[in-house]
């Protein structure tokens, strides 16, 4: 959609919903083409998995998260650009 300006900056929004069962959408912003990692972990620290890790154009993005193999509780997510990192907080309730 070219009627919508691509971001400046880079931004982690708000899974949603979260909380979530077993599915939830993981969106972020990035200004310019940049290889994107996101992992999962645990409230321990522990690694799950890593969900994503590719070059991504610049733009508005969304990636749909599957915890279907998971146990309930708090999970992290930890999404890393070439330059930045942010991180987040979900609840899978099954």
């Amino acid at each position: 959609d070219m009627s919508r300006p691509l971001p400046d900056t880079f931004e982690l929004h708000a899974n949603y919903p979260n909380p979530f069962n077993p599915r939830t959408t993981l969106r972020f912003d990035l200004p310019e083409k940049q290889y994107v990692r996101i992992t999962i972990y645990n409230v321990l620290g522990q690694k799950i998995r890593t969900f994503l890790n590719k070059s991504m154009q610049a733009g508005r993005h969304h990636v749909r998260f599957d915890a279907s193999d998971l146990t309930s509780g708090i999970y992290i997510y930890v999404i890393q650009t070439e330059n930045e990192a942010a991180t987040g907080k979900m609840l899978l309730l099954k």
